[in-house]
């Protein structure tokens, strides 16, 4: 038993060694934060401790307690017999340099869109301080709604999601991050209640694994809320709502910005019609599109 362990344990160096082993003999699935055994153990011992997450390096021969070490062992095992994703277990996931509370009522933030918006969506934004009003659709735990905030001084945003577990976790991250005045958080199934509102900019990262992929989803994501990942036989349930109404929520010269995961090719499929502008992520130019109001459907009325 890994709890056992701690009797052999003495040092930060020993634990890291240690931890990474278990990972990697039970074939951990890593995809929600860190990519590999190494940076996760390092990670889950460094935050177990209260120790700098950027300094493995000074601490790595300090001697433990027995009660620390046990502490780190019990996370341990938490994430390998359980399956448990690391943000779980610490209640904590990053985007770029900003921190997040996360528990199970919300997927765990991992966007494109967030790299995207340190530059301000430039050059479709010319100005960032002429963005007004924001959406953030689908909001989950209110990550992007945040990064938006900070990255378009001058907005007033809305985050919307259809659940109200998703909404209190996201209510957390704006206290902590003092947005409770800038960030209205709106119950809605994507533009259902948002009647009358128009925006300046929408960005959504909604629900977009297909039905066979579901299927295959490692034990980890399986923590993660159904609804937040599931989006119909082809995975574009969600985006083909979002495409089919946004036009009526943005102005006139309003952009739209969705992450839709691996679906590229299926949804050039779906909308032949429509001009998308893929943007250039650090994986690729397959994950983010943009549309801009006047290349958006418009429904007559």
């Amino acid at each position: 038993m890994i709890a056992q362990a701690y009797t052999q344990m003495k040092t930060i160096r020993d634990l890291l060694r240690f931890s990474v082993s278990q990972f990697n003999q039970a074939g951990l699935y890593f995809g929600h934060g860190s990519t590999n055994a190494y940076d996760e153990a390092a990670y889950l011992i460094l935050k177990t401790l209260h120790l700098p997450l950027d300094q493995l390096e000074p601490f790595l021969d300090a001697r433990l307690t027995e009660t620390e070490c046990k502490h780190v062992l019990n996370v341990i095992q938490r994430r390998v017999d359980d399956r448990i994703p690391a943000a779980y277990l610490t209640h904590e996931a990053w985007l770029g340099e900003y921190s997040f509370y996360v528990d199970e009522r919300v997927i765990i933030p991992r966007s494109f869109i967030a790299e995207l918006l340190q530059t301000q969506f430039a050059p479709w934004i010319t100005n960032p301080d002429t963005i007004g009003n924001a959406l953030d659709l689908c909001t989950g735990s209110g990550c992007l709604a945040i990064l938006m905030a900070h990255a378009f001084e001058n907005a007033q945003i809305d985050a919307a999601d259809i659940s109200t577990h998703a909404l209190a976790v996201a209510h957390k991250n704006l206290q902590d991050y003092e947005l409770t005045q800038r960030i209205e958080l709106i119950e809605s199934d994507l533009f259902s209640t948002l009647q009358g509102r128009r925006y300046d900019l929408i960005v959504s990262n909604p629900p977009y694994v297909n039905a066979e992929s579901m299927q295959r989803l490692p034990p980890e994501y399986r923590y993660e809320p159904h609804a937040a990942l599931a989006s119909g036989s082809d995975g574009l349930d969600a985006t083909r709502i979002i495409l089919q109404q946004a036009a009526q929520h943005l102005t006139d010269s309003g952009i739209l910005v969705v992450e839709i995961g691996h679906n590229r090719t299926e949804l050039e499929q779906a909308f032949p019609e429509l001009p998308f502008t893929w943007l250039e992520t650090s994986a690729g130019n397959e994950f983010v599109f943009l549309l801009e109001e006047n290349q958006l459907p418009h429904q007559h009325t």
